[in-house]
């Protein structure tokens, strides 16, 4: 491997392209040599000022352009299994977006073929887990300073939906950032859901079950709930408060700056996740490169992103109007570590 570790990124829409900037600008020890996206315009335009980068419309030739030693996969979730079966049989390191893959069949096989491979390659991109505050808050739970948890509450906002968003999307893109997080906050896996249905806020799209109230219930008797609001209109908003026996603790509270004028005050709440969660996307960036360098690789595995997909698959069973639906994961191959590791 070089001095710089030659990155080839898969999609360069909103989420790719930030992470070019990233891997360009705010990143050591790498470089991007090639980018695919089927919108070739939009490409050219993430890497507009980037030396020796080679722009793709196919998929899969990005992964055989000269100078590749590792793909970061940004490129929608649907697309995710075959970009990452094709990566394990060039042996290419991945960091993959979530969701792993939207369905857990799918899921299931990337596992699979990265058991029967029998090393890692694949670190999945929940980057709560690199946050500041989340991880502080791990490092509560895990010294038992808040005793045996008993509960997590969770928020999660945004200003607006996209036009594509379903209702679906609500538990399975939206809320497995907090399926993720609930496993490795706790250290355990989650066994049933529930999802409740408030009436749909008047600023939600035509047929958009929005907001939603999420149930979760873990292997040891805990219990997670997620307000999941994705048309509050006002800000990004994350929040999680861990409830333990002996103690409670919260993060998310805003830290922003606070702007005096026209006789009131006010506190400026971010307004898009790449603003709220810049730093944990860049730690967690880093983290991948600098593992990657070492020929390592840490950090969410595809069995969380297998996981993820089988309760947020639960979830949205609950949502249309099954009521408690437990989780049925498969067998955990040895490769893959504990939910909280």
């Amino acid at each position: 491997m070089g001095d710089l570790l030659g990155v080839a990124v898969r999609g360069a829409g909103h989420m790719g392209a930030d992470h070019i900037r990233r891997l360009d600008q705010a990143v050591s020890g790498a470089r991007v040599v090639a980018v695919a996206d089927p919108e070739t315009e939009r490409a050219e335009e993430a890497v507009a000022g980037i030396e020796g980068v080679v722009v793709h419309r196919e998929a899969l030739a990005v992964l055989d352009a000269p100078g590749v030693e590792a793909v970061l996969i940004a490129s929608p979730g649907p697309a995710h299994e075959e970009a990452l079966l094709a990566a394990f049989a060039r042996g290419l390191p991945v960091l993959c977006e979530k969701p792993m893959v939207p369905d857990p069949a799918g899921a299931l096989r990337v596992v699979e073929a990265e058991a029967r491979l029998g090393r890692r390659l694949a670190q999945i991109g929940f980057m709560r887990r690199y946050d500041a505050e989340y991880r502080r808050l791990k490092s509560l739970l895990d010294a038992g300073a808040l005793g045996r948890p008993l509960m997590l509450h969770c928020t999660h906002r945004n200003v607006s939906s996209p036009p594509y968003f379903t209702s679906d999307r609500l538990v399975d893109s939206s809320v497995s950032h907090e399926i993720d997080a609930a496993r490795w906050l706790l250290g355990q896996e989650l066994t049933a859901v529930t999802v409740i249905r408030p009436a749909p806020s008047s600023a939600a799209p035509e047929g958009l079950w929005d907001p939603q109230f999420v149930v979760f219930e873990t292997e040891q008797g805990a219990l997670v709930d997620v307000e999941v609001f994705v048309n509050c209109g006002f800000g990004y908003q994350v929040r999680c408060e861990a409830v333990g026996e002996t103690g409670s603790a919260r993060i998310g509270e805003e830290h922003g700056v606070a702007v005096t004028a026209a006789g009131g005050s006010r506190l400026e709440v971010p307004q898009d996740y790449l603003v709220r969660f810049a730093d944990a996307y860049d730690r967690e960036v880093q983290a991948w490169v600098d593992a990657t360098r070492r020929g390592e690789v840490t950090g969410p595995s595809v069995w969380d992103g297998y996981a993820a997909s089988a309760v947020a698959e639960a979830g949205v069973r609950s949502l249309h109007g099954a009521g408690r639906v437990t989780v049925d994961l498969a067998e955990r191959p040895a490769l893959y570590a504990e939910p909280g590791s």
